[in-house]
């Protein structure tokens, strides 16, 4: 089989590496078939889209509306990266699939208006299919609605037409859509499990997604109902896109 890549742009180990076995576990690969390219650390590779099955985002700090002079030198160069690499995965309807960044990625990419309106707090929300969201392979098996985890600054406001909405919840319109038959992004996290999200609680407590007394309460924020389906689309995209 062609492996799958991670592209990934956490700079703290501990939630990079929770992050990576978090992929490797719930789309049932072995380090063999999942290469973990840490964006952060150095320049994206060029990738030959020939020699791979298909492409993961993982989530991450950089936020695509923050102002240019605000990013750094770093997430200036990632999303350069990102812009050209998108720019052949679209035009070749490449299997790529970014989990909260994609949105950024592939939300940029193809024009959406992305903003703070339908920003998140670290928790636990109802994420519910369209029609086209409920016949989508990806998604096969999912019931119209489950629970998810969510923790984002910025979504997307408006999607453009090249874009099919697939998933919304109540406090945020778009939490996936897909461009072409291949290339996905979702808002909400399919990856991660309770103590996944809890690593990234602690590892982030001062980046600012919740206030330094609410600690505690954000714990108990991604404990007040079960999450248990979104993993299942990491599995259903190896499956159908192996190669």
């Amino acid at each position: 089989m062609k492996p799958f890549v991670l592209l990934a742009t956490r700079a703290e180990d501990q939630p990079a590496d929770e992050e990576y076995a978090l992929f490797l576990r719930n789309s049932r690969l072995d380090e063999r078939d999942l290469i973990r390219v840490r964006l952060e650390a150095a320049p994206m590779p060029r990738l030959d889209l020939d020699a791979l099955s298909g492409i993961f985002v993982g989530g991450g700090p950089f936020n695509a509306s923050d102002p240019p002079e605000q990013k750094t030198p770093v997430q200036h160069r990632v999303e350069a990266e990102f812009g050209a690499l998108l720019d052949e995965v679209v035009a070749r309807d490449f299997p790529f699939l970014g989990a909260c960044y994609g949105v950024g990625t592939v939300g940029v990419h193809q024009g959406a208006v992305i903003d703070r309106t339908y920003s998140e707090p670290i928790s636990v929300v109802p994420v519910t299919l369209t029609d086209a969201g409920a016949s989508d392979p990806i998604l096969a098996a999912l019931p119209p609605t489950f629970n998810a985890f969510v923790g984002h600054k910025e979504a997307i406001t408006a999607l453009p037409g090249t874009a099919t909405l697939l998933a919304s919840s109540p406090t945020c319109p778009v939490q996936m859509f897909r461009v072409g038959a291949n290339v996905y992004a979702t808002q909400f996290h399919p990856e991660l499990d309770v103590d996944g999200i809890t690593v990234r609680i602690h590892a982030y407590a001062d980046h600012g997604y919740f206030a330094a007394d609410e600690l505690e309460a954000t714990l108990a924020a991604v404990r007040r109902a079960p999450v248990s389906y979104p993993s299942r689309m990491l599995r259903n995209f190896v499956e159908r896109h192996a190669r």
